[in-house]
């Protein structure tokens, strides 16, 4: 699934090319996970320049001229692709036509991508905007597992399940711990390692796969290595399951119970 770091870098790219574009057609072709009908997004779409693309949360968010909004949550197995006169990408779900020659098609072989037209607002913060306090404030109330509280959506905005694997290594906190028995200080841990695996993670992307509009290689994550055993320090990883998640951490890490 693309999370943030693979996302941030998906919207400048995508933004170079088309950004200040006029979108000349829309064509769903897999209409399962649209929650209008087809005609009616065609009709808030089409014929409008494209003013602005960004990430909220985990979507990513194509602003146009006349106010709408089309939302685009990928899912796990959703991928983008250009295209110039005719889409010949496998499992496309929708594409984007911007005049003749330039196309993004929507494709994923599971059929789970969503298309959503004005996407209501996020009510929680955004993970690179999230503050030690207010995660203190928000674990106090519940005594779910931290990584439940990361991942659910309903807390913090943007993370999925390998980044807050990378967070919790980072901070050095067992993913078993109940967020209402985290102190302050593991709390602080926490939030200063959201912001900085998920920059370092988007830096080896943007310096690695400069152009990229897909998601590519996680070979550099510490601990979310689901084919391996060790850490790239050489720590046993340990995996489990966690609210039917794959959980990969370390014995090193501190668990609050």
């Amino acid at each position: 699934m693309p999370e943030i770091p693979d996302l941030n870098i998906f919207v400048k790219n995508l933004s170079k090319r088309l950004v200040g574009k006029r979108l000349s057609n829309v064509v769903v072709l897999i209409t399962r996970q649209l929650k209008v009908s087809s005609d009616d997004l065609a009709k808030a779409l089409e014929g409008h320049i494209l003013v602005g693309i960004e990430r909220v949360g985990k979507e990513l968010h194509f602003k146009f001229n006349n106010g709408t909004v089309l939302g685009i949550h990928l899912m796990l197995h959703g991928t983008l692709y250009w295209f110039e006169e005719k889409n010949e990408n496998k499992f496309s779900i929708a594409e984007l036509h911007f005049g003749k020659n330039l196309g993004l098609a929507i494709t994923d072989w599971q059929k789970a991508v969503m298309l959503k037209l004005n996407p209501d607002p996020v009510k929680v913060p955004d993970a690179l905007d999230v503050k030690a306090k207010y995660l203190e404030t928000a674990c106090a109330k519940t005594s779910h597992y931290i990584k439940t509280v990361l991942t659910d959506g309903k807390t913090v905005g943007g993370i999925g399940n390998a980044y807050v694997d990378e967070i919790l290594y980072d901070a050095q906190i067992s993913p078993f711990s109940k967020a209402d028995k985290l102190p302050p200080k593991a709390i602080m841990a926490i939030a200063k390692s959201i912001k900085s695996v998920l920059k370092k993670a988007e830096d080896h992307i943007e310096g690695n796969f400069p152009d990229t509009i897909s998601e590519k290689e996680r070979d550099f994550l510490q601990v979310h290595r689901p084919k391996q055993a060790k850490t790239l320090s050489g720590e046993d990883i340990l995996k489990a399951e966690i609210d039917k998640r794959k959980t990969y951490y370390t014995a090193s890490q501190k668990l609050f119970e």
